[in-house]
């Protein structure tokens, strides 16, 4: 089935997120078709730059209105040493990140994206602890990204079609760990502080396939998290900032509930 052009935003959106960094780390174990979205060549002039003086989304008070994401310089140099040795600043930064994430059960809130083209998309996200997420774009967007704790699946409800990837071999993994030592269980090759974000990137090789790395971003002041930027192996970046987050309501299990013998498009 030929593919609409008005797609093309989503499809490099949040979904890239998922399948295109995937596609460093695993294989569909389940195919059924869906749209792997495949990185956009714009906007790679280092024309955006980080920005310290650029607020991040805010966490406490009222219903919040949608931030704007702080686009990584894409020109930047992440030491890749395997190596790296980390001074008390930084390994106390970086368990300060370990023990928030740690002590997330469930999280829910709203996001909003930007893609390697520069597109912005956004959505609501729901976090189960441990291993389970939905990510829903607004309409008219199709996608949904599931996972249920063991698979993970990027769904197009106007296709009625989905991918099914092991969620062990992907990104989100990291932050759907029930209890996580940045430092000890993964390949933290660089972390920084500022007024305003503490930064742990982490990143992972493949020998065929290339590198990937996932940028974690928390407040300097409440310690909660901001946002995170996916770099495919081949260096295009996409960011989601969250924001309005709360930690304390329920969440309804049916949200991660992954039909794997007869996925249908949901009635409206």
């Amino acid at each position: 089935m030929t593919q609409q052009p008005t797609h093309r935003g989503l499809r490099s959106g949040l979904a890239l997120l998922i399948a295109t960094s995937i596609a460093g780390f695993a294989t569909p174990a389940l195919s059924q078709t869906v749209p792997v979205p495949k990185p956009a060549p714009k906007g790679r002039d280092g024309s955006v730059q980080m920005s310290a003086q650029e607020k991040g989304p805010t966490t406490t008070g009222a219903t919040q209105t949608p931030p704007n994401p702080v686009i990584p310089n894409p020109n930047r140099n992440v030491p890749a040493n395997i190596f790296a040795t980390f001074d008390a600043n930084q390994k106390a930064q970086a368990a300060r990140v370990s023990s928030y994430l740690s002590s997330l059960q469930t999280l829910v809130g709203n996001f909003v994206q930007v893609g390697p083209d520069g597109s912005k998309t956004k959505g609501d996200f729901y976090i189960q602890k441990p291993g389970k997420v939905r990510f829903e774009y607004d309409a008219p967007s199709p996608i949904a990204i599931i996972a249920d704790g063991s698979s993970l699946a990027v769904r197009d409800t106007k296709l009625a079609t989905q991918d099914i990837y092991p969620l062990s071999q992907t990104p989100l993994r990291f932050l759907l760990s029930d209890r996580i030592d940045l430092l000890k269980d993964t390949n933290v090759v660089n972390v920084t502080a500022d007024d305003i974000y503490i930064s742990v990137t982490i990143e992972e090789k493949q020998a065929l396939i290339g590198t990937s790395r996932l940028m974690l971003m928390v407040g300097t002041k409440d310690g909660q998290l901001k946002q995170w930027t996916v770099t495919d192996p081949q260096g295009y970046d996409t960011t989601i900032a969250v924001y309005n987050l709360d930690s304390t309501k329920k969440v309804d299990p049916g949200l991660f509930k992954i039909d794997f013998t007869n996925y249908m498009t949901p009635a409206n």
